[in-house]
């Protein structure tokens, strides 16, 4: 098969920036690698890591960079628009990490700007790649469900990660961050039938005594237009030492043919320990008890990362350098799933059901 030579900006050095530039860096296709970040030694630091051929402090210098034929932008959530939207100006395709954006307008505004340009825009919902949400799409292909009646899934995590994000974008609740993944698996799942209402209720206490006025847990009720309805929950205020590396997640489907029960807890691979087990998310907060393989993007495992943000990365570049197929969530699907978050939150701040 013949492959077509890349020139890799990632835009944003921070964890997942980095691990996408680290793995990018070993794939054949990539002959120019170049990583930017506000923080010019967090860019640097990378650039040493990864042998990029370039690091900066300024984005646009780097999207327009005439070595670079790509862009990821790993930004923190609420940066996402202005490096999605020049790098599309320059018809450079697109990975951008999950959500879209944190509103509408923009979501809006970068999807028409895609399609003027007639240039690639993926959105990266790395969940779809873990290989149980992937086994159960190919059984809903397969037709061994049949036709989906509802779906329940719930996913929680500890206040610790949860206000690490808050710190970083206090907008990115845990419904619009981190429920996000599983409304995506949920929508992917029921791939072309419409989401057309949502109730939602929530309430905390633990991230508002930490000063953000946000809900430690909030559980939906999504129906769409086919009549199934979706039931999704988040809890994200577990005590800082449970023993969640990630988060731990229940999907159950339900259909007319058959049921899919994917158990994504953890539970089952425990360690415990004197030595100390670290946190990928939070470096100073060390546990004696963990759930292995729960942390969300993957792991470093014997000098290498594996999981699925390296999946879904790899299928990206595999996709423009050879053409492979590419399952990763197009815009129109992660403006649907902001569109069902930003709904969620409207309806637990109001206490009524919101139609889409």
């Amino acid at each position: 098969m013949s492959s077509k030579e890349l020139g890799l900006a990632v835009i944003g050095s921070g964890r997942i920036g980095s691990l996408r530039a680290i793995l990018s860096s070993g794939h054949p296709a990539i002959k120019f690698l170049g990583v930017s970040d506000i923080n010019i030694n967090n860019a640097k630091k990378l650039a040493q890591r990864c042998n990029a051929n370039k690091y900066t402090d300024n984005n646009y210098e780097l999207i327009s960079d005439p070595n670079v034929t790509t862009v990821i932008v790993s930004t923190s959530e609420h940066d996402h628009y202005d490096a999605v939207m020049y790098a599309l100006e320059l018809g450079k395709p697109v990975l951008v990490e999950k959500p879209i954006a944190l509103n509408i307008d923009e979501a809006d505004k970068m999807i028409k700007k895609s399609k003027e340009a007639n240039t690639l825009f993926r959105v990266g919902y790395a969940q779809r790649f873990k290989r149980r949400y992937l086994s159960g799409k190919d059984q809903l292909v397969e037709g061994r469900i049949g036709n989906i009646l509802s779906i329940s899934a719930r996913a929680c995590n500890t206040r610790a990660q949860g206000i690490e994000i808050l710190k970083r974008s206090p907008t990115a609740t845990p419904v619009v961050d981190v429920l996000t993944y599983w409304v995506d698996v949920a929508c992917w799942y029921l791939e072309g039938i419409e989401p057309v209402e949502v109730t939602a209720r929530g309430t905390g206490t633990v991230f508002r005594e930490a000063g953000f006025d946000v809900n430690d847990t909030t559980w939906s009720l999504i129906k769409f237009s086919n009549g199934a309805i979706v039931n999704l929950g988040v809890f994200f205020a577990l005590p800082s030492h449970s023993p969640q590396l990630g988060m731990g997640v229940r999907f159950e489907v339900y259909g007319d043919d058959g049921a899919l029960i994917l158990n994504d807890d953890h539970t089952d691979e425990l360690l415990v320990t004197n030595n100390g087990i670290p946190h990928a998310y939070i470096p100073d907060l060390e546990f004696n008890t963990a759930f292995l393989s729960s942390s969300t993007p993957g792991n470093w495992h014997l000098g290498d990362y594996w999981g699925p943000v390296a999946d879904e990365t790899r299928v990206w570049l595999d996709h423009l350098s050879m053409g492979r197929p590419c399952p990763i969530a197009s815009p129109e699907d992660a403006r649907k799933n902001l569109l069902i978050t930003l709904a969620m939150e409207e309806s637990a701040k109001k206490n009524s059901t919101i139609n889409l």
